[in-house]
């Protein structure tokens, strides 16, 4: 048979299979799709804790990880300070220092809340349980018969003293018919049955007759807890700061670690650390043997049980001045402090709580400030803000100095010091780097840090102000080298900027400082520990930095799309958004007060407001009520306050993307500029599981 004659049978054979196939038969069709495929990711959970300001209770929120989206929040007391979660996952647990702050005057607590279930509906964060301390005493009350005020200072009389009553305590006036007067106040001065405090409104007229009021003194015991630890389901740990010699509370000092049962619900057991001590940080190791209590006035650590916290060392192990965190490792073998005012990592031999000496150069720099320490690569990543620095240790392979010759002794050994300073690679104009995330998959570690200018170069807060420039380093783990951001997304390349619309303006990469996000030279509870801080989700999709001053907290996407489509990108670790925190309460004499608008002009993206106000630098205000054509545009816009041209007549407000057309000139007008408020300051953040 020829060729010939077989391909054409072949051809009758092929024809005869297509007309079969042409009838009522489905054939899949695969189309095209020109949108960017969701992320893939599992559910998983970071935590955000904020603070309020003053005498409001903050906030935790529960961030998707996978939906880039806050899907939860509850109140967290007030003054958060430091959170921890369950290994199981099933709770999250609040330290708050209220102290004798207003109006929650001895309502220091834990809360402990549920998250959000996994669910494609949004179901919201459990109903918080507060946990609250042991109280001591009732409160004293006295009548108020005279009370006046001069500018914001309020003179009050009492029908009789207050004992103990001194400068600095809070105390609660209720009652008096102007209601300007009440509230909770912290006393300004106390002589007999005359007081003062200051007050923010003013214009209040004096009452010098009947009964007109009455305040009260509360009793209790300022405990100011500032951090939880546990590696157990069943019981958590919380280091209280703590107080000496409050004249209203019968404990001389309340420097403490409390226990709690999660199943209680409640404080099982305190143990007393002695005067001065101030605990800031503890470490339990993995094994739920030892727990290391880092006191940071008195210079040591404590090693106690958690079964009930009883001392399992007589004498306490001295680690340098000032220590401020510590970490556990996992085989619960060491334990790691880093100590402040030394500049030193110190390795502690949990069989003989002794800090083990090593040859390997362990000195970090005065101001250290933190401690990450990565499991999987079994490194220690330090940060010392003070010096530009960031130092990485292996775990293991130093040697002990005092053996002949020198024998391993399973102590840190340095891998790398990596500079932030000015003209370095990883920070060309210098930065204070503050926090580190290291990816759970060994890939990539990223170092948090911020610039501070005072004199802002980001014409969107303007050079009369200083500002914040907060930003994040990415590091490839292997060869511990910067992995350069493209300028295509950054305006801080080789770094992360970490601001972006709607919130900010598209080329806005600062924010105007906020001073209670400063941290003190030495932590304490009344104060900020973290600028930036920074963590890595647990399936290592994404990277979260909380900036205090800018009041978000920017999300990162870590993870490479496996199809590449029209107009999107492949390139990991980029903004993907910046995840508001809670509005905050409302604060100041100027709180809600709306200017009212009588012309603006528009050069280029600024626009100028003739406007009799009491704006600051960094507020947000709402445009409503303009007429004109350009001012319609401008109509339902809320925009940032510029410190340039600002004054007590006009202010300014940059435009993003000039939405009123072309320039306008000055142009009479009239409408409102109502200030916006603040959104709560973000000051930690914890990975879920």
């Amino acid at each position: 048979m020829s060729f010939r004659r077989v391909g054409g049978i072949v051809a009758i054979a092929l024809a005869t299979l297509v007309c079969i196939s042409c009838g009522q038969v489905y054939r899949p069709v695969v189309l095209p799709v020109f949108t960017p495929p969701p992320n893939p990711a599992n559910f998983h959970a970071v935590f955000g804790l904020s603070t309020n300001v003053a005498a409001n209770p903050g906030t935790a929120i529960q961030i998707d990880v996978s939906g880039d989206t806050a899907i939860g929040s509850a109140d967290a007391g007030l003054n958060p300070t430091h959170a921890a979660t369950l290994p199981n996952n099933s709770r999250v647990f609040v330290a708050s220092a209220a102290g004798t702050l207003c109006p929650f005057a001895g309502a220091d607590s834990v809360t402990a809340f549920s998250p959000a279930a996994d669910s494609t509906i949004a179901s919201g964060l459990g109903t918080p349980l507060v946990i609250s301390y042991p109280n001591a005493g009732t409160s004293q009350i006295a009548n108020i018969i005279a009370i006046s005020e001069s500018a914001n200072l309020v003179s009050v009389t009492l029908s009789t003293p207050l004992l103990n009553a001194a400068p600095g305590q809070s105390f609660v006036v209720s009652n008096v018919s102007i209601a300007g007067y009440n509230g909770c106040f912290p006393i300004q001065s106390v002589n007999g049955t005359n007081l003062t405090y200051v007050d923010t409104a003013t214009g209040l007229s004096s009452i010098t007759s009947g009964q007109i009021g009455t305040v009260e003194l509360p009793q209790f015991c300022p405990y100011l807890p500032d951090y939880v630890a546990t590696s157990q389901n069943t019981a958590v740990f919380v280091a209280n700061y703590g107080t000496e010699n409050n004249p209203n509370c019968g404990q001389s000092s309340t420097d403490s670690v409390a226990s709690i049962s999660t199943t209680a619900n409640s404080i099982t057991n305190i143990a007393y650390l002695g005067a001065n001590t101030h605990p800031v940080s503890m470490a339990e190791t993995p094994d739920g043997l030892n727990l290391y209590v880092v006191n940071q006035n008195s210079n040591n650590v404590v090693n106690l049980s958690p079964t009930d916290l009883s001392v399992l060392t007589p004498t306490p192990i001295s680690v340098g001045t000032t220590p401020v965190w510590a970490v556990a490792r996992a085989d619960s073998r060491r334990v790691y402090v880093l100590s402040q005012g030394s500049g030193q990592l110190v390795p502690i031999d949990v069989a003989s709580n002794a800090v083990l000496p090593s040859t390997t150069n362990l000195s970090v720099g005065v101001g250290a400030n933190f401690i990450l320490y990565d499991p999987n690569l079994g490194r220690l990543y330090v940060t010392n803000p003070a010096t530009s620095t960031l130092y990485i240790y292996s775990v293991s392979g130093g040697q002990d100095p005092t053996a002949n010759p020198p024998t391993p002794n399973d102590t840190p050994s340095l891998l790398k010091t990596i500079s932030f300073a000015k003209g370095s690679t990883a920070c060309p104009n210098g930065c204070s780097p503050v926090s580190v995330a290291a990816m759970p998959d060994g890939s990539r570690f990223y170092v948090a840090s911020y610039q501070l200018a005072p004199a802002c170069p980001d014409p969107n807060v303007g050079t009369a102000a200083p500002c914040v420039i907060p930003q994040l380093t990415i590091f490839y783990a292997a060869s511990m080298t910067v992995k350069p951001v493209s300028k295509k997304y950054s305006l801080l390349s080789p770094s992360l900027s970490l601001l972006s619309p709607p919130q900010f303006g598209g080329t806005q990469y600062a924010v105007a400082q906020i001073p209670s996000c400063a941290p003190a030279p030495s932590y304490n509870p009344n104060s900020t520990r973290f600028r930036v801080f920074t963590t890595a989700a647990a399936d290592s999709s994404h990277v979260y930095v909380s900036i205090c001053d800018a009041g978000i907290i920017a999300d990162v996407n870590a993870t490479t799309s496996s199809v590449a489509t029209t107009g999107s990108s492949n390139t990991p670790d980029i903004l993907v958004a910046n995840i508001p925190t809670p509005l905050a309460a409302c604060a100041g004499a100027a709180c809600g007060l709306a200017a009212n608008i009588t012309g603006f002009s528009i050069s280029g993206n600024i626009v100028t407001f003739q406007a009799a106000n009491s704006f600051i630098v960094g507020e947000q205000v709402a445009i409503s009520g303009l007429r004109t054509q350009a001012g319609a545009n401008l109509n339902g816009l809320t925009l940032t306050v510029l410190s340039t041209g600002l004054s007590a007549t006009q202010f300014e407000a940059i435009l993003n993307g000039n939405p009123a057309g072309a320039n306008a000139p000055l142009t009479s007008d009239s409408g409102t500029a109502i200030p916006v408020p603040s959104l709560q300051n973000p000051v930690f953040l914890l990975t879920g599981t």
